[in-house]
């Protein structure tokens, strides 16, 4: 016998699953054989990957062509002489590698919060001796002993069990635990939900007792398959990184080719090759914009702390600027989206779903539930036991039925309980004329043991078929039905079991797992933003399909689900199609989740997994995005994730992508600032040879033009409020452009126009034979640009619908930076620093006059852009 272990454990009997292990049910392994065994297969732990180094950790942060070439910029503005540009620069790239380097040790705290999950101990039979014995010493094998509250140190084949139940939810994603069984099951390819005969590592024993054999340990187990997924899953770059790598490498070549010109153009024209080179040289610093990475910084950073106060805790700063690029939300239904609870959503008893306590019928009903539960409800009202049980009890008090007030007139004398072959589980108690059982279980179960129904005119023959139709109607709507019967007795029988013939039918109940109340307004909100909402769970397709019709994440109750077998037999290329109608994957495994991830991403779309599980961990970590809960998720999800829900609200998410639009529309604003203010320096330098113009700016002119247009006043755009119907628009397509709508046109224009006006004014002031040409040059380049940064504050709105005071960082940036240039012009202390001399009245105003123009440019621009008639 040459089983698959990880396939076929489940359909092989207990016994030849311990001829195959080379173990004995009755004496378990000797010490010497599992000693032999654990040398062979390592300790029952999930070891840590190999690490790299904190200093090649940190020295890998400078491997981006942005970082790259501002390093090149600090190198020459060195060697030009300015050690403040410099210093400026490496601050900044220093801080950005300290940001990344915090990142890189996610993978291994997930790693760590995997292992945390093992039982610290276990029974263990060994050498025909019970023993207990930490998890970690557990070899395959080993003769297991499992019981209430015990988490399962190993996956296991079970080979004893009595009423076991296991909740699996962190796993699979099963909202409720599972029965399990020792009889082995016939099909072989089955999820992993659905293997009743088999525990798991790191799932929790809520109810019963069960013993098995030891089928894998460490990583081979599920959980340890998580943990391999989790370390090999790569995280890609977020949409801004993809777009500023790219900007930087065409930035570098178009920076070297134009200094080229610049100093080739000087040579010809006959000037000193010194000046030129450190012309050439200072242009090079100008036209990189270093302060683009601190604003991305600081624009991440704030938007990180304003997430907090909507309950959003960001754990990768760039992650917040890649939900504003999100296409598809593919959510966790389980603790997610429902509220990981079971309630009892429909009833049916004398033909009708409407409760009536005030009727005998329905008290019945309700006070069997009550009396027929091993739920237990504390003083302070809160359950503890099994979901469905804690389900049933509360649903019994809200409708009146107080189990203890009814247990001094009823108290329990007897139980039959809940097996998972019977599929029921009945109670006896004591009245005043004998005594009473109460039953609940499966409907085909009760059904079968009833010989009559309970109506309003009291008990009638059973209509078996109805019942049948109605428990059928329910389960297909995603409920989990439970059949509730009664028969009063004159003494207890003999045997017990004899007190579930006869029964007489009270009605049916409906569990499920609900929706959040919050859940269908955010679904609602992603669909108005162009967002697809998807649900990913390892729970039933009637049930999903169910939750996702209440969610709106489907039209109807007909739509197509995907399950987790559908799913093993389809190809990469199949799935890419699929993905793209398919709403609902039910019974999917942690390594589909990652399938379906890869296939929406391959198909351009940029996806945010939500999940609260173990088995969320390896996708959360894949997607553009991984989102997971705060209150209700597990340790390994919340390491893996990159933004955290304080308050497990999926309409957090909502609010965390409106930010994320936010923070790129600024960054947009700052590049399109940055970038134009750049142009036209360089227009500046590199036309005015050609129209006879002497150089119209020194390099340490061209060097503070930079370092005070680029720094604040760039940086303040970080805190500009969102643009009106930021959430009404859809999400930018992820191959799109940052230079699209319009911003590359805006920036050669606008820079033309700067850098026009600044010529404009050079050759006005040389035709007037005034001697200060080249402080009226200096002073109306930057003014200019000051006036720019006001103009770009929105894309489209005029700069009088926002106000001056909606971003009063700004504004007094701006008065500070103008008063910074008059130092330069009037601060005699100054004047030979800069080169420059004070201005008339006359010429000063003539400055302000001729840079406003850019400004009013700029605003005529928006008009047009508003009335549709550019950038359409």
């Amino acid at each position: 016998m040459t089983p698959s272990p990880d396939k076929l454990w489940h359909s092989l009997h207990h016994e030849d699953v311990a001829r195959h292990l080379d173990t004995n049910l009755a004496h378990g392994l000797t010490a010497a054989e599992a000693a032999s065994r654990l040398e062979q297969h390592g300790p029952n732990a999930l070891p840590e990957g190999k690490r790299r180094t904190p200093l090649r950790i940190f020295l890998s942060q400078f491997a981006d062509v942005m970082i790259l070439v501002l390093l090149a910029a600090a190198v020459v503005s060195m060697f030009v002489g300015e050690a403040q540009d410099t210093l400026a620069i490496v601050v900044i790239v220093t801080l950005n590698a300290v940001i990344g380097f915090v990142q890189e040790y996610r993978t291994e705290r997930a790693i760590a919060a995997l292992r945390q999950m093992s039982s610290p101990s276990i029974r263990v039979r060994r050498g025909g001796e019970i023993a207990t014995l930490p998890s970690h010493e557990i070899v395959p094998g080993d003769v297991v002993f499992l019981e209430a509250g015990n988490i399962v140190p190993a996956d296991v084949r079970l080979a004893e069990t009595a009423h076991l139940r296991i909740a699996e939810a962190a796993l699979t994603g099963e909202s409720h635990p599972v029965e399990k069984a020792m009889h082995k099951l016939e099909t072989v390819e089955l999820p992993l939900g659905d293997r009743s005969n088999m525990a798991y590592k790191g799932t929790t024993v809520t109810y019963g007792r069960g013993s098995g054999i030891v089928v894998a340990t460490g990583l081979g187990t599920e959980l340890g398959k998580i943990a391999t997924l989790l370390s090999g899953a790569e995280e890609g770059k977020t949409p801004l990184q993809k777009r500023l790598a790219s900007f930087g490498s065409r930035l570098a070549f178009a920076v070297l080719a134009i200094c080229v010109i610049v100093f080739t153009a000087g040579l010809i024209r006959g000037e000193s090759p010194l000046l030129m080179f450190m012309t050439a040289i200072s242009l090079a610093v100008a036209a990189i914009p270093e302060a683009l990475p601190a604003v991305i910084a600081v624009s991440l950073a704030l938007g990180a702390y304003r997430m907090v106060g909507q309950k959003a805790l960001v754990r990768r700063l760039p992650a917040v600027e890649t939900l504003g690029s999100i296409t598809y939300i593919c959510s966790d239904k389980t603790g997610t989206l429902t509220q990981n609870r079971m309630h009892a959503e429909a009833f049916f008893a004398n033909g009708t779903d409407q409760p009536n306590p005030d009727q005998a019928l329905w008290r019945s009903l309700f006070e069997a539930l009550a009396l027929n539960s091993d739920a237990t409800l504390g003083k302070s009202g809160h359950a503890s036991g099994d979901p469905t049980e804690i389900a049933l009890l509360e649903t019994a008090l809200e409708h009146g039925a107080d189990r203890a007030v009814l247990e001094t007139a009823q108290p329990r004398t007897a139980e039959v309980p809940f097996d998972s072959e019977r599929k029921r589980m009945t109670t006896l108690h004591r009245q005043e004329t004998g005594y009473i059982a109460y039953s609940k279980g499966a409907p085909e179960s009760i059904l079968q043991c009833c010989a009559s129904q309970l109506g309003s005119e009291g008990v009638a023959p059973l209509q078996s078929d109805k019942w049948q139709a109605e428990a059928e109607a329910m389960a297909q709507s995603g409920l989990r039905v439970i059949a509730v019967a009664m028969r009063s007795m004159d003494a207890l029988p003999e045997p017990l079991a004899d007190a579930e013939r006869d029964l007489t039918l009270l009605g049916l109940v409906g569990l499920m797992d609900p929706p959040r109340r919050e859940a269908h307004h955010a679904v609602a909100e992603c669909k108005a933003a162009g967002i697809t909402p998807v649900m990913i769970t390892g729970d039933h397709p009637a049930t999903a399909i169910a939750i996702a019709h209440r969610l709106g994440i489907v039209e109807n109750g007909e739509a197509a689900v995907l399950t987790g077998s559908d799913l093993g037999v389809l190809s990469d290329d199949d799935l890419r199609l699929r993905v793209e109608t398919v709403r609902v994957y039910a019974r999917v495994d942690p390594a589909q989740k990652i399938r379906i991830v890869d296939a929406l991403q391959a198909n351009g779309e940029f996806v945010a997994m939500t999940g609260d599980g173990v088995n969320d961990a390896p996708a959360l970590k894949s997607s553009d995005i991984g989102v997971a809960m705060g209150k209700g998720g597990t340790d390994v999800a919340r390491e893996s994730a990159h933004m955290i829900l304080l308050d497990d609200n999926f309409a957090t998410i909502v609010h965390a992508v409106r930010e994320g639009r936010r923070i790129f529309d600024n960054i947009r604003k700052f590049i399109k600032y940055g970038m134009t203010s750049n142009a036209g320096e360089i227009w500046v330098i590199l036309l005015a040879p050609f129209l006879g113009l002497p150089i119209p700016l020194l390099p340490i002119h061209i060097l503070w033009i930079n370092l005070v247009t680029d720094g604040l006043p760039g940086i303040t755009l970080a805190v500009e409020p969102a643009e009106r119907h930021v959430m009404q628009r859809p999400p930018r397509p992820p191959q799109e452009s940052i230079f699209a709508h319009g911003m590359w046109q805006h920036i050669v224009w606008v820079g033309l126009l700067m850098g026009g006006i600044t010529l404009l004014t050079q050759a006005w002031a040389i035709n007037q034979e005034g001697a200060h040409w080249q402080s009226m040059v200096f002073t109306v380049l930057t003014l200019s640009q000051l006036g720019h940064v006001l103009a770009v504050r929105s894309e489209r709105e005029s700069i009088f619908t926002l106000g001056l005071f909606s971003n009063r960082s700004l504004l007094f940036v701006l008065i500070g930076t103008i008063a910074l240039q008059m130092a330069t012009l009037y601060v005699p202390a100054l004047n030979p620093i800069f080169r420059t001399e004070p201005l008339t009245a006359s010429e000063l105003a003539a400055c302000f006059a001729i840079s406003s123009i850019v400004f009013w440019g700029v605003e005529a621009e928006k008009w047009l852009m508003r009335r549709g008639w550019l950038y359409r």
